[in-house]
């Protein structure tokens, strides 16, 4: 296990010392990849800017990021992006960052540096590092680096690659946690429920590879493992104290999925999971771990026969078995009483033109109650019982004017513009005052 841990340690460092490099570069992000590829956006966002792919730009994250054919490929791949917010809850919040109002604030949310193009060969990359405008602080934030190569095995093509990054699932082609819908947000926005430990829990802490391969379009094979950054290299990109984790020797992580695209009709259906055994905080006091075993299934229906007029479904469901045993003895509970959290996520979306959208989403958290001990003034023990149960929906109108082939300044300037509202039904076990969180926010995000 130790030599293993070493191997993925290796790689951890090397992902870290490629990301950047690649970000030292002055200039490209998504705007990159059109140069690169002399492709619109559009074809292969949903929307034309933002997280969510095409069949095409699935194809193109699968081979590596190194397609070319682009006039303007000899620049650069690298771009920037600003992204800003107007949130307003419908009672005020009294847990706020210094600066800023218990309600009706305006926020400059983010500036964020990519390397995203072929870096060499069959190499490419998408690396980004992020400037929190809230926090003020800087991270290294989502990094996939690949390399990827095609054969064909009795006459069916085969593309098979590595991908070396630094968040599970950013790697994923069918954005079901780390690219998930909403695609943009703000830091002041009211939180609810728990996440499973897959589900953004270990973002820019931890180096992984993974191995991969597509049979003939269809099937999809992932493999591989990650294991945490020091806790200095989690210090130096800009990870707050408490956030940070410790894998205890490598956590292996897994993909499967079938996908079948007929006549403009696009379906996939999927599994992925990990396992992790994680000290919480970088805390070895209790002398064990708590173990996360994430079990996730997925499905994506996208109509893309005619891109006028596009229409999407995506779920996924992700069920954590958690055997919290250093988190029990720290706070003085049976170290062997397992918990668990399920997750379901639903949304559906319809877009015009590539350029008006419209969302609908659902979020549901379930899981055990959780018991802290806490010492009361005159020094009496008590249980606080917790719930990490939530229930919210989220509509989402959004613009974008820029991003084909014929837009002002292509593929140089894209814009995506929101209007988000996000109600509560349930928020940590409590339906009482749930709507409290109701949250409204314009969102906008300018890259180039």
């Amino acid at each position: 296990m130790l030599k293993l841990k070493k191997i993925f340690v290796a790689i951890s460092l090397f992902a870290v010392a490629s990301t950047t490099l690649f970000t030292s570069f002055e200039a490209n992000a998504l705007p990159s990849f059109s140069r690169q590829t002399g492709a619109a956006c559009s074809q292969c966002h949903t929307q034309s800017f933002g997280p969510n792919l095409t069949p095409f730009g699935r194809d193109f994250k699968l081979g590596g990021y190194t397609m070319g054919g682009g006039k303007a490929s000899n620049i650069p791949a690298v771009s920037a992006l600003i992204s800003g917010s107007f949130t307003n809850t419908n009672k005020d919040q009294t847990d706020v960052p210094a600066g800023y109002n218990k309600n009706n604030n305006f926020t400059f949310d983010s500036v964020n540096a990519f390397y995203a193009g072929k870096v060499y060969g069959k190499v490419g990359a998408f690396a980004e590092f992020a400037y929190d405008g809230v926090s003020k602080k800087a991270q290294m934030d989502n990094t996939d680096i690949r390399f990827a190569d095609n054969l064909d095995v009795m006459d069916t093509p085969v593309t098979y690659g590595i991908s070396l990054n630094n968040n599970p699932t950013v790697q994923d082609l069918w954005n079901t946690t780390a690219w998930g819908f909403p695609y943009n947000g703000s830091a002041l926005q009211p939180g609810a429920g728990s996440s499973a430990l897959i589900d953004g829990g270990l973002g820019a802490q931890v180096g992984g590879a993974t191995a991969y391969t597509m049979i003939n379009n269809l099937l999809y094979l992932e493999a591989g493992g990650y294991t945490s950054l020091s806790n200095g290299i989690q210090r130096g990109i800009g990870i707050p104290t408490g956030d940070r984790m410790e894998i205890d020797g490598a956590a292996p992580y897994w993909r499967v999925a079938l996908q079948k695209d007929w006549k403009g009709h696009f379906f996939a259906v999927g599994h992925y999971g990990m396992m992790a055994d994680v000290f919480a905080g970088r805390d070895h006091t209790a002398g064990t771990t708590d173990r996360y075993t994430d079990i996730a299934f997925d499905a994506t229906y996208q109509y893309m026969a005619n891109p006028k007029h596009i229409f999407e479904v995506k779920s996924t469901y992700i069920y954590e078995d958690q055997k919290l045993s250093a988190w029990n003895i720290n706070n003085g509970l049976n170290p062997n009483a397992k918990s668990y959290l399920n997750t379901f996520k639903f949304n559906t979306s319809y877009t015009f033109d590539q350029t008006y959208g419209v969302t609908f989403a659902y979020n549901n958290v379930k899981g055990s109650n959780v018991s802290t001990l806490n010492t009361a003034d005159d020094g009496t023990t008590f249980y606080d019982i917790g719930k990490p149960n939530s229930d919210y929906y989220t509509a989402e109108l959004v613009y974008i004017p820029f991003g084909k082939s014929g837009s002002i300044l292509a593929p140089w300037l894209n814009l995506r513009t929101s209007l988000q509202y996000i109600g509560f039904a349930k928020v940590n076990g409590s339906t009482q005052k749930s709507s409290d969180n109701n949250t409204f926010m314009l969102n906008g995000m300018l890259v180039f």
